[in-house]
């Protein structure tokens, strides 16, 4: 196999043509191509003058000694191995892409776990989440955007980026391929599936694992466990599980499984996490801002931008080019929100969360929830001042920096349903929150022109972007009870799909050398 790198295109150019180029500037004999596949496709708009696609690409080439100008590309083997001998099934709390790549391992091996997700199948899924957008009181908190099968990620923009360099990140997105992703995944250099893909793609997951003898529990909530004769006995609402492997896959929102973990006296510790808000622009004024006049047939625009303040940090996270500002609470009384995109991308706005660091010496005692308790308090206030009926709270940017209530809408409308409040945020907003964003706001607007424009809108609060609690764990990925396994984004251990996707593989890999 070999490879070329940064090879730099000016045109919109079908994928044909653009193999003939580089066959032709590479001086390759077709007889000695047995394939050719793009393995990185990237937008370069560093310089608005001189946007590009830059690419790579893999060949494997018969003849090799005629090309020894080509650099060489190894991909790394992965050898799973199963070890286990055990007549019970390992149960798995949680259907989110932590349980199901954990699921995913163990079927392909031999062993068939049992899922048990609180919420429901997915298609049931979207009718709920929608039947709340329509309706504030039709609010279902085991079955939401948090909770129900394929997790928090299911209603999000699904993408597939991380920072963690690892062999494991082919195999997830060759998994999400054979369960109908796009195929463009394997080679986009900020790949996403999109909410309308991810429905799919969880029921395909769910009919192989089942295929395969894995047992799925929809609407059973996980209760409490007890131990007995190296047995863990698995007390649902309605069902009983005995097992001497528990994988816990519980997403960061699972409030109640903390509660019952530090009952259990399993040791947890409090994490630094983020609070803030989300910020909406029309999406065809960021492509401007971003790509000028190019001509390029170039995807929505996106963006990644940090702050550093003196006394805290403001980053964007999980930014939805064409998308929607979507209610994510899982509690009855609390407004937390986050963002969506279908595949296309072709809503008129775009959103992105704003986010301040939270350390874990803003608070006192050593509770290990307080991080917790706190995220609860905050998203209580935000449901009070969006009117105490399911509404978020809501200002213009302008009006935020001034600090006085919107009245109106400008350009940009907000997507958030069931609805908004215009409010002004300084009023519970704390200090550390509000007043790095003031300074954040501008300084981004020099990144991105237009990005503190006064119509852009905040609505509030965004508070779960990841977990504000450690389950801590050893090398063996095992808790400080040695049949519990921790993972995922829930655990502290992950921070998107692809890193809890990797995280139950990981784990599904300790379970089965035993």
């Amino acid at each position: 196999m070999f490879r070329i790198d940064e090879y730099k295109v000016f045109e919109n150019i079908s994928d044909e043509k653009l193999f003939e180029k580089v066959i032709k500037k590479y001086k390759i004999n077709k007889r000695d191509i047995v394939s050719i596949n793009i393995i990185r496709k990237s937008v370069d708009c560093r310089k608005k003058d001189n946007i590009h696609f830059s690419y790579s690409f893999a060949l494997e080439l018969r003849n090799e000694e005629k090309y020894t100008y080509l650099k060489k590309y190894n991909q790394p083997e992965i050898k799973i191995e199963n070890h286990r001998d055990s007549k019970y099934s390992p149960i798995i709390i949680g259907a989110g892409p932590a349980g199901l790549f954990c699921a995913l391992t163990m079927v392909e091996n031999g062993i068939a776990p049992i899922i048990v997700e609180q919420g429901e199948m997915v298609d049931q899924r979207l009718k709920t989440v929608q039947a709340y957008k329509d309706d504030a009181s039709q609010f279902n908190c085991y079955s939401n955007v948090q909770f129900g099968e394929g997790g928090a990620g299911t209603f999000s923009d699904g993408k597939l980026t991380t920072n963690v360099n690892s062999p494991l990140i082919n195999m997830v997105l060759n998994y999400f391929v054979k369960f109908s992703a796009p195929k463009e995944i394997l080679y986009q250099s900020k790949p996403h599936i999109g909410t309308d893909n991810l429905v799919n793609i969880m029921k395909n997951i769910r009919e192989y694992i089942q295929s395969k003898g894995g047992r799925y529990y929809f609407n059973t909530r996980f209760l409490d466990y007890q131990k007995e004769n190296g047995l863990i006995h698995v007390i649902c609402d309605c069902q009983k599980f005995t097992t001497d492997t528990l994988v816990l896959a519980v997403g960061h929102s699972a409030r109640n499984v903390y509660e019952l973990l530090k009952q259990k006296e399993i040791v947890l510790t409090r994490k630094n996490f983020a609070l803030g808000v989300r910020i909406e622009h029309l999406q065809k004024d960021l492509n401007y801002a971003q790509y000028g006049d190019c001509k390029l047939d170039l995807p929505q625009a996106e963006y990644k931008l940090a702050y550093h303040g003196q006394q805290r940090d403001c980053y964007s996270f999980c930014m939805c080019p064409g998308g929607y500002v979507v209610a994510s609470n899982s509690e009855k009384d609390g407004i937390v929100t986050n963002g969506m995109s279908y595949y296309n991308r072709d809503n008129v706005n775009c959103n992105s969360a704003l986010l301040v660091n939270v350390k874990t010496s803003d608070f006192s005692g050593d509770d290990p929830l307080s991080g917790m308790y706190f995220q609860r308090e905050l998203e209580h206030k935000a449901f009070i001042f969006g009117g105490n009926n399911g509404n978020a709270p809501i200002q213009k940017v302008g009006d935020f920096q001034e600090g006085c209530t919107s009245l109106s809408f400008g350009k940009v409308l907000p997507t958030y349903l069931p609805g908004v409040t215009m409010c002004d945020l300084n009023d519970f907003l704390p200090d550390f929150i509000k007043d790095t964003l003031k300074q954040a706001l501008p300084y981004f607007d020099h990144k991105i022109k237009g990005f503190n424009d006064k119509d852009s809108l905040l609505t509030a609060i965004e508070s779960r972007s990841s977990s504000p609690v450690t389950i801590k764990r050893n090398e063996f990925m095992l808790s400080s009870d040695d049949q519990i396994y921790p993972i995922g984004e829930g655990a502290g251990y992950a921070g998107g799909i692809t890193t809890a996707a990797i995280d139950g593989i990981k784990a599904a890999i300790k379970i089965m050398s035993k």
